[in-house]
């Protein structure tokens, strides 16, 4: 499986472009701030064409160039039905002062993707010649899920002990979590995912985060503060 990310402008978010292998379609994730124009190189370099994007959650920092990527390639977005409404504007959803900080940097008008797709957990798709599980989390949004794939990046097996890959978006880090004190989170909810969520997933999961460095659920199950002291 062929894996690469980059970090948005803003926020460092971490967009994903994942394929089977280069010059064969793919899936982007959690298109952010800024990036449409490094998709596009990333997109060249290695000969990929977008068959859907994918969205773990509704924040603007995952979305805010959905509509534009959606656009020039003719594909849908995905996301769960929780965070459907998000996508309406984005910019409503955040706090005062993260929406008047939104307003002032970023003037280009919201528009909605033309075609919206609502997910569910449990859901396997099955796009670009990929096997796709979501999984439902709530608790950093009412709507946020992860993706596990039954595969892992081409190269990395040799350097670390994984079978699977699962893209966490903003519930889980390396070291720490998603906050829940913004509209729409839950600290409840958090700890449910968390606990029925996050601690069953094997060892040998590679996890890729909503922002910062790749890890692994061993890696996490035995050093993350935020996992210590749950019983799943």
């Amino acid at each position: 499986m062929f894996v690469t990310g980059f970090p948005a402008a803003a926020f460092a978010t971490n967009c994903y472009v994942v394929a089977v292998a280069p010059g064969e379609e793919c899936i982007v994730v959690d298109p952010g701030i800024g990036v449409v124009d490094v998709l596009a190189e990333v997109l060249a370099e290695h000969r990929l064409r977008p068959a859907a994007v994918l969205l773990t959650h509704g924040h603007l920092d995952h979305v805010y160039s959905v509509t534009p990527v959606c656009g020039a390639h003719g594909v849908a977005a995905s996301v769960h039905g929780a965070d459907r409404y998000r996508l309406k504007d984005p910019a409503s959803t955040l706090g005062p002062e993260l929406k008047a900080m939104f307003e002032a940097q970023f003037t280009t008008p919201w528009k909605e993707p033309d075609d919206v797709v609502e997910i569910g957990d449990g859901q396997r798709l099955s796009i670009a010649g990929l096997d796709v599980d979501v999984v439902h989390a709530p608790g950093h949004t009412e709507g946020s899920v992860l993706f596990g794939m039954p595969a892992v990046p081409d190269g990395v097996a040799d350097q670390v002990d994984v079978r699977s890959t699962v893209l966490t978006g903003d519930v889980l880090f390396a070291g720490s979590i998603g906050r829940t004190d913004l509209p729409g989170g839950s600290d409840a909810a958090m700890q449910r995912s968390l606990r029925e969520v996050v601690l069953p997933l094997p060892d040998t999961t590679l996890v890729l985060p909503g922002h910062g460095p790749a890890t692994t659920m061993d890696r996490e199950r035995a050093t993350n503060p935020y996992l210590q002291g749950l019983v799943p």
